[in-house]
């Protein structure tokens, strides 16, 4: 084997997942989704008051643009989740072969090198002998694919289930600035769906922490902070460009 294989253990990949790869890859989907909705609102929330400011009164061009940029982003991130977990997966796939090739070519050294693995987690000479004989004589692939490789071999990453959640989320998050500036706010309408998207980035940069475990301060200051650039950025622009055309 590499050996670079150990440094891809569970050991560093998994800390704080005190459930499991299971639980590990349910997390990973949650900030998925978290983050995909977070997309959603901000690059929606930046061309429909861009619109807006160019054009304040004409709903048509507002909502147009808005359905447009919902549409392109929502196909946009699950057609790029599709691809790169695809390619996840099949990296996933051709590593458990190369797995079973070793284990039915080489099954003393392959024994010998799980020992290692626990040898080096803290285990006697002989428990560790122990347990990889153990878990050799279950399930050899098993053992190794989760010790070595930080891969469930009867559960691998699925790109369908990436895209459909990028989608949604993403459409979810779009949601909010294109509705509420279409709402009969009147002149109101920029601010009232400024005030929406600053709510819902800060909900998705507080969500997005406590699942990553990392400060909640700092994380929604960021979200709230580049997300609000973002609007002020585009409507100025808007404001620029609709008066030129005016």
């Amino acid at each position: 084997m590499s050996e670079i294989l150990p440094s891809t253990s569970p050991t560093s990949t998994h800390e704080g997942e005190p459930h499991g790869q299971g639980m590990g890859q349910r997390l990973n989907w949650l900030r998925a989704g978290v983050l995909g909705a977070n997309d959603g609102i901000v690059s929606t929330a930046g061309v429909v008051i861009g619109v807006a400011g160019a054009t304040p009164n004409n709903l048509v061009a507002i909502a147009t643009a808005g359905i447009a940029a919902l549409v392109a982003g929502a196909f946009s991130m699950a057609g790029g989740e599709y691809v790169s977990v695809s390619t996840q997966r099949d990296t996933e796939r051709a590593m458990i072969a190369k797995e079973e090739r070793e284990l039915a070519e080489m099954p003393e050294e392959e024994l010998e090198e799980l020992a290692g693995f626990y040898r080096e987690r803290g285990l006697s000479e002989h428990l560790a002998k122990q347990v990889a004989v153990e878990l050799t004589a279950k399930d050899a692939l098993a053992a190794h694919a989760e010790v070595e490789l930080g891969i469930d071999p009867n559960e691998y990453t699925s790109p369908w289930a990436a895209a459909v959640s990028s989608f949604v989320s993403f459409t979810v998050g779009a949601l909010i600035p294109l509705v509420m500036i279409l709402l009969p706010f009147g002149e109101h309408r920029v601010w009232i769906a400024a005030a929406a998207v600053v709510i819902g980035l800060f909900l998705t940069g507080w969500i997005s922490a406590a699942l990553g475990g990392a400060p909640r301060g700092r994380a929604i200051l960021r979200n709230v902070v580049m997300g609000s650039a973002t609007m002020v950025a585009t409507y100025v622009i808007g404001m620029i460009f609709g008066v030129a055309v005016s």
